[in-house]
């Protein structure tokens, strides 16, 4: 099934090399007036770059809407947007028989008896984060209006690191002040990052990467106690992303190294308001946010399909196969698989009742 969402319905659609991608939106509020150019700008965030490292593709990623907008008002229909594939190359992709180490191509040969779509990976493509950041980016204005702001950064890429998020006291103004196509909170992090991606691609290899996000402005109550927990639906879409292989809340793993009384966060109350002196929680307490801001990591696997020689096998045969492939491919996701994460977060609070 390719449809997520409870009190709101998103259904993607598409492939990597076939007409184009999108998705539908269900259950927005009808009359609300969206800004159509902060959309663009949102997906202009994913676009690839001129720069080493990001994929050669170059798709205009022009929206072309279906359904769902009436005179620049949502309708109460659902939100439908299409966008056409320009640049698809299938013949970067040709020996669909021999799968890509590590990519979906042999499990989705599997699951659906060899006629799956294989070229640049089909919807298990990174492409498909397109109609996923869109559906963010709706839904990121809905939050606005909600006083709610989403922001991230690249926490680190190939080992090298940026700061964390100060979680108690990240702030809507430190989120909005981020440069949008490269946001760290230490700057000096830049140069070391775009070294070791370009390191990456001069050797046919790429890169790991994580990312931080946070969501300050929640008012506490966002969430369900056990399956629809504010944890399970941001995670759920994290781990839609194509590449996301880890998602951890708060202090995460580390609560495997802490003591109860390292790791509670004390409250106090200011301004009327109940607070907690830290923050290693995330803002959420048995899945519903507690007022903090909602600290989020994801983790990404390095892109699968590299230029070094890997070894595979051929699906027809079963024979021993060295693959090296030539295709048009990131050296890491990051920085512009940021807008996905973020999208995920932002689509998940408004799926929560904001």
């Amino acid at each position: 099934m390719n449809t997520w969402g409870n009190r709101m319905k998103l259904t993607v659609f598409g492939a990597s090399h076939g007409a184009g991608v999108g998705c539908a939106l269900d259950g927005l509020r009808p009359g609300f007036k969206l800004d159509l150019e902060a959309i663009d700008a949102e997906l202009g965030r994913r676009a690839p770059r001129a720069e080493p490292g990001s994929t050669a593709r170059r798709e205009s990623d022009r929206c072309e809407l279906l359904s769902g907008l009436y005179r620049g008002f949502t309708d109460g229909t659902p939100l439908c947007a299409f966008f056409r594939n320009a640049d698809a190359r299938a013949e970067d992709y040709p020996h669909p028989e021999i799968p890509r180490p590590s990519h979906a191509d042999y499990a989705a040969f599997v699951k659906y008896g060899g006629f799956s779509d294989p070229r640049g990976g089909g919807m298990f493509s990174g492409r498909m984060t397109l109609p996923i950041v869109f559906a963010g980016a709706v839904a990121r204005q809905f939050l606005k209006e909600k006083g709610v702001t989403v922001g991230s950064h690249v926490l680190e890429i190939g080992g090298v690191s940026d700061v964390n998020f100060d979680p108690a006291r990240v702030s809507a103004a430190e989120l909005s002040a981020f440069d949008p196509l490269f946001p760290l909170l230490d700057s000096r992090a830049r140069e070391p990052m775009e070294r070791a991606i370009e390191g990456a691609r001069a050797a046919g290899d790429s890169l790991g990467c994580a990312a931080e996000c946070a969501a300050v402005g929640l008012a506490p109550g966002l969430g369900e106690p056990f399956f629809w927990s504010l944890e399970s639906a941001v995670s759920s879409l994290l781990f839609s992303v194509p590449g996301v292989k880890a998602v951890e809340f708060g202090a995460g793993f580390a609560f495997a190294r802490m003591r109860g009384s390292e790791a509670n966060d004390g409250f106090y109350a200011e301004d009327g308001a109940v607070k907690t002196h830290t923050n290693f929680s995330g803002g959420i307490n048995g899945g519903i946010s507690n007022g903090m801001p909602l600290i989020v990591r994801a983790a990404f696997r390095p892109v699968p399909t590299i230029a070094a020689v890997q070894q595979s096998v051929n699906l027809t045969t079963l024979g021993a196969e060295s693959l090296r492939l030539n295709g048009r491919h990131d050296a890491c996701i990051l920085p512009r698989g940021l807008i996905a994460v973020e999208a995920a977060v932002c689509l998940a609070l408004l799926d929560g009742g904001l």
